[in-house]
């Protein structure tokens, strides 16, 4: 509280001292204004100059910082856009290998059936033959068969003694002709 009279003290003109705004002391305000006029320059190269130049170099590091920024955008952009080419590259190759495995592997699949209808033609064609030969010979057993029961027949028909080479190769030729006029 104290202070706070002295300052209104000094203003009212109480008391002597120095009042800046107290005209009839008019050299006190000639001084201040030559003494603040002469500490100028010093204060600018003191104090300002040097903040100055600190304020200059960070808005210099600013704009770098943005230039770096921007710079960075830009080559990551760059970067994304390759890296979306490289993808789109990498797809179509892929999609392109995926479809040359399909192409082989539906060739191959119609390799491997064809190779089992042929393999399964050739154990046909096999099985028909054997067929053939198993008829052949149950045809040429019940022939020769037939060839001993007409024999045998005959020779009780007849009452004699039936079975020689030459009745046997006669009753073949027999049953053989009776079959092509089949």
């Amino acid at each position: 509280m104290h202070l706070f009279a002295l300052n209104l003290g000094l203003l009212s003109g109480e008391g002597g001292g120095f009042n800046p705004i107290d005209l009839a002391a008019g050299g006190n305000l000639f001084w201040t204004g030559v003494i603040f006029l002469v500490s100028v320059p010093f204060i600018w190269m003191v104090v300002m100059g040097p903040v100055t130049r600190a304020l200059e170099e960070r808005d210099a590091k600013a704009e770098r910082a943005i230039a770096a920024a921007e710079k960075a955008s830009k080559d990551a952009e760059s970067a994304r856009a390759q890296l979306e080419v490289t993808l789109g590259e990498a797809k179509a190759e892929a999609a392109k290998l995926l479809a040359e495995a399909r192409a082989r592997a539906e060739a191959r699949g119609h390799e491997i059936v064809e190779a089992a209808k042929g393999e399964a033609g050739g154990l046909l064609e096999g099985a028909r033959k054997a067929i053939q030969a198993e008829q052949s010979k149950a045809i040429s057993a019940i022939r020769n068969e037939v060839v001993e029961l007409s024999l045998r027949a005959a020779s009780q028909v007849l009452e004699r003694n039936v079975g020689s080479d030459d009745d046997r190769r006669f009753a073949r030729q027999v049953v053989a002709s009776g079959e092509k006029t089949r």
